[in-house]
């Protein structure tokens, strides 16, 4: 695990204001339900590429089936040689709410053994979703940040992705998406963060300023509130709601390890039961040395090769240091920098702590 200067991995979540929740718009911790974005996904061509194609089985099928679109039969013996021509898919998100003849940007990847998309230019491509249907139509030329070089040699020079391009507003949507954002009598906010006692402050707050039984709380994610049916008082309504200042609850004590970056972030909320630690690190040093033993000339004797051995085993000075009862996030952080402990070192105190029944808080490892 790398080491690093504790002060710098130890992330502290401490909150500026003296109470346990903070106020938060609803627009901010949650989203109406309904209301989303949608993922489009299309399999396309990219044509114009200064050789670095891809001479593939699929990419001869798919250009020559994008030639019979056209009216062009080629002969079934006749393997055309592209290199300028490369397989690509398409992908792109759809906002919500968005409608025919708008545009939205795209994606394009590579699929094949292309080297770089750069100077391409995708063909029109159809964007379907998960139900099979064309909801948009990508075309254009991509914008390719990376770029690559290869030497006669060999040796090659790759700097960003070059096969993985993207085309600013290269989507033209042909198809809405049906929102239900219209129908029935309710609205139900859904939170980003699931959590009992901010959904319910959330039901409160909005019951405070429309008046009792307007918003109900169905589970730790999801609010229903009453709302007009008629489509421009509803958006009115929304505009209004979610404006509203809710207090937000604290999440449940955590500490989280990132084991690969030696990365820790150690919650507020987390406690420490009365316990007592030491932390020390001993150093064993083994060192061979070898000896020959030679008989004098004309001696009865033998050379014999004997093997001497230094074990040296130095411990380093390190202090025990003791946790009272309800010890702060800010008590342990002092007391671990302390004694000088490297991240691998905190981990090993914090798992110890866990299965000491001491930490109160859960330990994850990532």
């Amino acid at each position: 695990m790398p080491v690093f200067n504790l002060c710098a991995v130890i992330l502290v979540f401490t909150g500026l204001l003296p109470h346990l929740a903070q106020a938060e718009r609803i627009k901010d911790i949650a989203n109406v339900q309904g209301v989303r974005d949608n993922q489009l996904m299309g399999y396309g061509l990219v044509v114009g590429l200064p050789g670095t194609g891809e001479k593939t089985r699929y990419t001869e099928q798919t250009f020559t089936t994008m030639l019979k679109n056209f009216g062009i039969n080629l002969p079934t013996s006749f393997r055309p040689k592209i290199k300028n021509v490369a397989v690509v898919v398409v992908n792109a998100t759809m906002p919500a709410f968005i409608k025919p003849g708008q545009t939205m940007d795209v994606t394009v990847s590579s699929l094949g053994e292309a080297k770089s998309l750069r100077g391409g230019t995708l063909l029109q491509t159809f964007l379907k979703g998960l139900n099979d249907k064309v909801y948009a139509i990508a075309q254009g030329n991509m914008v390719v940040s990376g770029f690559s070089a290869e030497g006669l040699d060999g040796s090659k020079v790759i700097q960003n992705t070059p096969t993985v391009g993207r085309i600013p507003n290269g989507a033209i949507v042909e198809r809405a998406v049906v929102s239900p954002f219209a129908n029935g009598d309710h609205l139900t906010f859904n939170l980003h963060r699931a959590d009992f006692s901010t959904a319910n402050s959330l039901a409160n707050a909005i019951n405070d300023l429309l008046g009792p039984g307007m918003a109900r709380p169905i589970d730790a994610t999801s609010i229903q509130v009453s709302a007009p049916r008629d489509v421009s008082q509803r958006v009115s309504f929304l505009a209004t709601l979610e404006n509203v200042q809710v207090e937000v609850a604290h999440g449940s004590a955590k500490v989280i390890v990132n084991s690969r970056t030696g990365t820790i972030v150690v919650g507020k909320d987390v406690r420490l039961l009365a316990a007592a630690v030491t932390h020390g690190g001993l150093t064993v040093t083994i060192a061979e040395a070898t000896s020959v033993s030679q008989p004098n000339p004309f001696a009865n004797g033998e050379t014999v090769v004997t093997s001497n051995s230094q074990i040296n085993a130095l411990e380093e000075d390190r202090r025990m240091f003791m946790f009272n009862p309800g010890t702060t996030l800010d008590e342990l952080v002092r007391a671990v920098n302390l004694v000088g402990a490297a991240p691998s070192d905190v981990l090993a105190i914090l798992e110890a702590l866990k299965m000491a029944g001491a930490l109160h808080g859960e330990l994850i490892v990532i």
